[in-house]
């Protein structure tokens, strides 16, 4: 795998499979066991891993390091990279770095404020966007060249992800911002978490509408629910999100032993609703903090195992 020329995850959407992505998140350390460990629990459940980049602007392990430990136990990583912290020369290395260690996926992303995080005093960077930074590696990919036009000896070709929030305000410009993510360079899209299926029904039909279905493959994201209190902090503490009263309530009306299981149902749930939707590639699961419920998910989804199509 660390030497193929096309990742994994490239090959199962271009051959029209229905793919299954997780999140895995570095340490808080030098530790590799800690992401081996992680990585272990994901082995031949998901097709691809994305890696977190100093996820909330607290300082982790680098995602290209803690994608090579996942890269060397067979596994294919999505490596995210946030332009919060690097400027357009360094983007531009590490992209190079990361493809010469047989990195072949990256998601494009500008990254939390740095005010969120463990060191809020630090500086930000943002000299370009996500949207540039998809575009960078589009163009470096296409042209074989750096953004100073200079020819490099090997173009790295990235498979290029981006996210998309389909219940941010205002709606309307939702799906104009996906086509401005798709125009600028974006293979595939993962999007936020899905809990109001209506909402996210109405965005991907006018992104079918658009014709955008047809040039991006789209993920949307799930993350299973531990409790009403879970529930109730997402939808109102983290930026973005909505979760519809009637999932909080639901969270809410079974006792505190079983709010985790539940929480697994809706999850499924949603799945299945998801999978039926025209336009829909995959699905990427964020289970924060609790990876090894992952497994459970995509088998009760009926989504193992994994299709091969020779490509590990």
């Amino acid at each position: 795998m660390k030497n193929a020329s096309i990742s994994r995850l490239e090959k199962l959407l271009t051959a029209g499979e229905f793919v299954v992505t997780a999140e895995c998140g570095p340490p808080r350390g030098s530790n590799r066991e800690r992401i081996i460990e992680k990585g272990k629990l994901l082995q031949d459940v998901v097709d691809a891993l994305n890696v977190t980049d100093n996820q909330t602007a607290i300082v982790r392990m680098s995602s290209i390091a803690a994608s090579i430990h996942l890269l060397n136990i067979g596994l294919e990583p999505v490596m995210q990279m946030v332009t919060r912290d690097r400027n357009r020369i360094a983007l531009q290395s590490d992209i190079m770095g990361a493809y010469s260690l047989g990195i072949r996926n990256i998601l494009c992303l500008t990254g939390d404020h740095q005010s969120f995080g463990s060191q809020p005093d630090a500086m930000n960077v943002f000299d370009i966007d996500s949207m540039n930074l998809a575009r960078t590696v589009r163009e470096m990919r296409e042209t074989g060249q750096d953004m100073s036009g200079h020819e490099l000896d090997e173009a790295p070709k990235m498979f290029v992800g981006a996210a998309a929030n389909p219940f941010a305000d205002p709606f309307e410009y939702r799906v104009i911002r996906l086509a401005k993510k798709i125009d600028a360079g974006a293979d595939f899209i993962q999007t936020q978490c899905v809990y109001n299926l209506e909402r996210f029904r109405e965005w991907i039909k006018l992104a079918r509408e658009e014709g955008l279905t047809d040039r991006v493959h789209i993920l949307p994201g799930v993350t299973p629910l531990k409790s009403a209190g879970m529930a109730n902090y997402m939808n109102n503490r983290v930026a973005g999100m909505d979760v519809p009263e009637a999932v909080i309530q639901r969270m809410a009306g079974v006792p505190k032993k079983d709010a985790a299981n539940e929480g697994v149902k809706i999850c499924l749930e949603t799945i299945a609703e998801l999978r039926e939707m025209e336009g829909i590639h995959g699905i990427h699961i964020m289970a924060i903090k609790w990876e090894e419920i992952v497994a459970g998910i995509v088998e009760g989804a009926g989504l193992l195992p994994r299709p091969d199509l020779g490509v590990s």
